[in-house]
């Protein structure tokens, strides 16, 4: 397969008052541009915001990715694109951004008269990402591709997805309190969810209340942690990294999750 060229790599974290200001449940089948609705034939180039989209473009078959918000920022909203970033999009096929993102509106205006934006939801759910993935499959003309990927990434998450059951304490579903931004890590792990908290801060009563429901783990989101969520409760808090890394590879994510909660659950 050929290298992925990724010029400016990202590993960003995203705060409470990201989601806080536009959500994370957004329609992403929405796309803008005018008169090319058709599947495209040949490789395109592709402009992302973070790594989480260069990931899904990269599992539909993109080669050609360059990675605006760079390592450095460790904070979303603090990036201001450069405009080396605004010329790159100008010059790209397709620019994948998520609407929640501050600097959305000047990516769309940057946007050159090729370019088609594409809006990407962001979640690790399973399902999401093979949905996800396969959009954009179908816009770049890479559905050969994309089919390969999910072949692996199937087989991928159900061994894992089995290796966390046998894991089970005694054999039995451990309970689990998760971040909203992190439930999928509760379903990779065949948990039972007995509550969730954020992205808004905690109040001391829904404190009491997440307490009461005796989880045995606390699944925090390590882009949005606030720190100790029931640290009086015994429950083990365990660390949720939901972006790829720099080798725009949604898989390790995963995997990474899964021995976080297999180390937390008792298991080497």
């Amino acid at each position: 397969m050929a290298r992925t060229r990724v010029r400016i790599p990202a590993v960003l974290a995203l705060s409470a008052a990201l989601f806080l200001t536009a959500g994370c449940g957004n329609d992403a089948s929405s796309t803008s541009g005018e008169g090319r609705d058709q599947p495209r034939t040949g490789k395109p180039s592709v402009v992302v915001t973070t790594t989480w989209e260069g990931a899904f473009a990269k599992a539909a078959g993109a080669e050609d990715i360059k990675v605006i918000v760079p390592q450095s920022v460790h904070h979303a909203p603090d990036y201001d694109p450069k405009p080396s970033d605004l010329a790159a999009v100008a010059k790209a096929d397709f620019v994948l951004y998520a609407p929640f993102e501050p600097y959305a509106a000047k990516i769309k205006e940057a946007a050159g008269s090729k370019a088609k934006l594409v809006e990407v939801e962001l979640d690790n759910d399973p399902a999401k990402v093979s949905a996800e993935v396969g959009r954009l499959a179908g816009l770049f003309g890479t559905a050969d591709a994309a089919a390969q990927w999910k072949t692996g990434f199937d087989a991928e998450y159900a061994k894992l997805n089995t290796d966390l059951q046998a894991a089970w304490p005694g054999g039995r579903s451990p309970s689990v309190v998760t971040q909203v931004f992190t439930a999928w890590s509760a379903k990779l792990a065949g948990a039972t969810t007995v509550g969730t908290y954020g992205p808004e801060a905690v109040t001391p009563a829904q404190l009491a209340e997440l307490a009461a429901k005796k989880p045995s783990l606390v699944l925090d989101n390590a882009h949005m942690s606030t720190g100790a969520v029931l640290p009086d409760s015994g429950a083990k808090q365990v660390k949720i990294v939901n972006y790829p890394g720099d080798d725009l590879d949604l898989l390790p994510v995963y995997r990474n999750a899964a021995a976080e909660l297999k180390k937390a659950m008792g298991t080497p």
